[in-house]
């Protein structure tokens, strides 16, 4: 029997009633734009997350964009963001005009390395974004100590965390702005793209809700040229069901990865670190390994899905060429020679998990 990575069609068979009514209340409105559901979606994650507004948009990646243009962050200045993420992460930073600036990550965690970071502004930087990769948050302690004594932005790219929390509090509610995602493999999933923006600074909540909308407050008048990026009501409506489970769901993860840490204990790989300073949710289980690639593959040959989350550091990248071309980053680059991602979802069973762990320790 083969095992994916994420099973989103199981969630939708856990949850069906609720979400076949959620979707079926948003038809009967006719409202599938700007409407209640999005609203409430905004208010009952606002209070999740602790943060005093929250703002739905279409993508995680328009999530970290938007906060940027709300800034005034353009061509000439310099955003500081980890080399080892996801590509929206420097993406968002190029469609500003402004320059990504890569700094390294740690071994263990694969997040922001503070030091990296301090070593890495300039008299042109204006903004920091501190991804929370894998769903265990950055060191925001000190990330926000050093954005504050710098006077910098401090965007919290929490694409993979939602429910993470550091110190007490929930990823989000640390920087200046948090960016969401909400795709189909996220702990918080929709049925397409969405993503959402938290901010505690009630300007920025009006700025952005113009940004998303045509760069408009008033019907038909536009103050500055935005963006189409609202979250419709139908991946509301499916999302404010979804986050009714999402403690429970994240949960189940965690519990999926301490069986993988008892049934992974002596073997031949480096198990993620957990800095005790937060709970990670793990949006993914991700093991180092010197035969990574063997692993992978016999994984493969017994129909075990797995993933590398990312065989390319960010300045090693071909859209970023130019950039990299001089950044010092050893560990983003040891990190990507060896990482692997193991399946993991809420429901995925024990017998599952003690397969692929005996399948992981024989190849390594």
């Amino acid at each position: 029997m083969n095992i994916p990575m994420v099973d989103p069609a199981g969630e939708y068979r856990a949850l069906k009633p609720e979400i076949d009514a959620a979707v079926g209340r948003v038809f009967a409105s006719g409202r599938f734009v700007l409407g209640p559901e999005g609203e409430a979606l905004e208010r009952e994650l606002a209070e999740f997350l602790g943060a005093t507004h929250a703002v739905g948009v279409n993508s995680g990646t328009d999530a970290l964009h938007l906060p940027l243009v709300a800034c005034g962050i353009g061509p000439g200045d310099e955003v500081v963001i980890p080399g080892f993420t996801f590509f929206a992460t420097g993406e968002a930073v190029s469609y500003t005009g402004a320059t990504p600036v890569f700094a390294d990550v740690d071994a263990g965690t694969f997040n922001l390395d503070p030091a990296s970071l301090a070593k890495s502004i300039t008299a042109k930087t204006r903004a920091v974004i501190a991804v929370h990769l894998f769903g265990q948050c950055a060191p925001l302690d000190q990330i926000a100590r050093i954005c504050q004594e710098k006077k910098l932005v401090l965007i919290e790219d929490c694409a993979q965390c939602i429910g993470a929390d550091y110190d007490r509090k929930r990823a989000g509610s640390w920087g200046d702005f948090g960016a969401f995602s909400f795709y189909p493999t996220k702990n918080l999933a929709a049925a397409g793209d969405a993503g959402l923006i938290t901010t505690n600074n009630p300007q920025s909540d009006s700025v952005l809700r113009m940004l998303r909308h045509h760069g408009s407050r008033q019907t038909y008048l536009h103050e500055r040229v935005g963006w189409n990026s609202r979250l419709d009501e139908l991946q509301a409506a499916v999302l404010r069901v979804k986050l009714k489970h999402l403690a429970r769901f994240n949960e189940a993860r965690r519990a999926v990865a301490r069986r993988y840490r008892e049934k992974l204990a002596g073997a031949k790989v480096i198990l993620p670190a957990e800095h005790g300073r937060g709970t990670h949710v793990y949006h993914q289980f991700t093991i180092r390994a010197e035969r990574r690639d063997a692993i992978r593959d016999a994984l493969a040959k017994q129909g075990i899905a797995s993933s590398v989350f990312y065989p390319l550091p960010l300045h090693q990248q071909p859209a970023y060429e130019g950039l990299g071309r001089n950044a010092a980053l050893p560990t983003a680059e040891a990190v990507a020679k060896t990482v692997l991602s193991l399946p993991i979802h809420p429901l995925l069973e024990e017998a599952s998990i003690d397969r692929i762990a005996a399948c992981v320790r024989a190849a390594a």
